[in-house]
Formats: structure tokens, C-alpha cells, sequence
């Protein structure tokens, strides 16, 4: 049998404090009945049972846990993905149940958790380690519940960890305006290179695209990482996540307005069409894009 322990420390304050719960947890047998359910009625309990090597009755919270933390290429990211889809679909709700599922879901985002929360304390300053980790904590807990994340394409963790950032980031924000920072003379200090928490933004933006095929480079680079890039990258996400804009019609965008653009022939290779087809397609996309920027009347 694989040895999975009820909870992994993952650092000190909330964190430790959300482990110890996360232990407690993992012993109600309420919720081992729950997780149990869930598991079988969406079809998951055999998948999940076998990349653990436990018994398909016996799966509960610490093998949910094991999936949705794969390690060492034992699980597959399909079956991370299908498991996070399923709980943040249960989260939408407004029962007991619905909590238990977008507490399932921060347990496991934990460790990037931890990552935003170090970024932010070394980016920002003034705010404790227990200060930026209640919101950071308290901003993955709302995205979970917010029934947004299951329905956009690419790996539902990656738009879970940028939803979730982007919210931490404003907060912060919105609390150093309000404690009467002079943001906008920051904004022309000397130093132009960017903070730990805009790295972090940047690379989760630059991974979610990534997910959704909107960029070939896994790791984020020079060009990648400039700011019209990245609010470009960022206005094709949201489009597609709203349905402004179809995946294909993202692809043609992201693809197209970079410094290193897809040759439209390759391109159209890729989608099966023709480069002149692409081609309409990229105009008409970027008008949807347009439209769906406009402010309603």
C-alpha cells in the first residue's frame, strides 16, 4: 500500500494552523463518507484508487489530497485535472457540502499558497506573514466558490493560483492606498525591476496561457514577460472564460501579436486550415476582442 500521511506541513502561522485542521478532517468520518460519494458518483473513485493503491472503498480525503498532488509522475495531470474540476464544480454551492469541497480545494493549493504569501510579504512590507496569508487564503477560498474557474480551458490549478493571485494582489493594493502610499511617485523610483509579486503575477498568467495553448515556451521569457504581452495574454483568458472569444480565436490572437508571431501558414497547419482562413479568422477574433472590451451602454 502507498503510505499517504493525513497532511504534509506545508510552513508555520495559518498554514500550519489549516494542516492540524486538515488532520481532524481526514478522521471525521462524515467527510470520509462524503469524499467517498463524491468520488464514485463522478466516476473517479477507481482512477483515484489505483494511482494511490488503496481499496476503491476505502478512497477518502488523504487520497483526494494524493490526487490532486501528483509527485513524481506517478498521477496522471489528466486525472488531477478531472478530480479539481469535480470539487470546484461541488464548491459553487451553498450547503455544507459546497464548503467541504472549497476546503478540499485550498488544502491542496496550500503550496502555492505558501509561494503568493512569500512573494507578497517580500514584495509589499508592512504586513505579516499571518496578514498576507489570511488573505491569500481567504482569496483562493472565494475563487473556488466562485464557479468560474471549472468552465475555462487550460489547467484548472494554473486558473485557480491566477484568479486567486490577482485578487491577493489588489487587496494589498487597495490597503497601501488606503494607509496613504504615495503609489504613483513608486511608480518612478529607479529601480524598474519587478517586485516578487509581479513576477508571481507574471508567471501565472504565463502559465495559464501556456495551458491553454496560447504560448509554445513553457517557461516564461524575456518577451513573454513584458507588460503588453502579459495584459494581452491576460484580456485573451478572460475573453475566452466569458465566451467572448472561442479557443481557436485565442490561439489566432496570442499567437499572432508577439515579438516571435506564428508564420500564419504554420499556424493554420496547426488548426487545419488554410493560412488565408487564419487569417480572417485572427480580424474577426480581435474584433469580438474589441467589442467585448467596451463598456455596455
Amino acid at each position: 500500500m502507498l503510505d499517504l500521511p493525513t497532511t504534509t506541513p506545508t510552513a508555520r502561522g495559518i498554514f500550519a494552523r489549516l494542516d492540524a485542521e486538515w488532520a481532524e478532517l481526514c478522521e471525521d468520518a462524515s467527510v470520509r463518507a462524503a469524499v467517498a460519494d463524491w468520488l464514485m458518483t463522478d466516476h473517479l473513485a477507481d482512477d483515484v484508487a489505483a494511482v494511490t493503491d488503496s481499496w476503491v472503498r476505502a478512497v477518502g480525503p488523504e487520497q483526494l489530497l494524493a490526487a490532486l498532488r501528483p509527485g513524481h509522475g506517478v498521477l496522471s495531470d489528466a486525472l488531477t485535472d478531472a478530480v479539481l474540476r469535480s470539487l470546484l464544480v461541488r464548491a459553487t454551492g451553498h450547503d455544507r457540502s459546497a464548503t467541504l469541497a472549497a476546503r478540499i480545494v485550498v488544502q491542496a493549493m496550500l503550496p502555492a499558497a505558501v509561494r503568493m504569501t512569500r512573494g507578497q510579504v517580500r514584495g509589499t512590507g508592512g504586513r505579516t506573514w499571518d496578514d498576507v496569508g489570511h488573505v491569500v487564503i481567504a482569496a483562493l477560498f472565494e475563487v473556488a466558490c466562485s464557479g468560474r474557474i471549472h468552465t475555462r480551458p487550460g489547467r484548472p490549478a494554473a486558473n485557480l493560483a491566477l484568479d486567486a493571485l490577482g485578487r491577493v494582489c489588489r487587496e494589498l493594493a487597495a490597503d497601501r492606498e488606503a494607509a496613504g502610499e504615495d503609489l504613483a511617485a513608486a511608480e518612478h523610483l529607479a529601480d524598474p525591476t519587478p517586485g516578487p509579486a509581479a513576477r508571481a503575477h507574471a508567471a501565472a498568467i504565463h502559465q495559464a496561457a501556456h495551458a491553454a495553448g496560447l504560448t509554445t515556451e513553457a517557461s516564461i521569457g524575456e518577451a513573454e514577460a513584458s507588460n503588453a504581452r502579459l495584459e494581452l495574454l491576460e484580456l485573451v483568458l478572460e475573453a475566452m472564460e466569458h465566451g467572448s472569444i472561442s479557443h481557436a480565436d485565442g490561439q489566432a490572437i496570442a499567437w499572432h501579436y508577439t515579438t516571435t508571431p506564428v508564420p500564419d501558414a504554420q499556424a493554420a497547419h496547426r488548426a487545419g486550415t488554410t493560412a488565408a482562413a487564419w487569417r480572417r479568422r485572427r480580424s474577426r477574433a480581435v474584433g469580438r476582442l474589441k467589442s467585448s472590451l467596451r463598456p455596455a451602454a
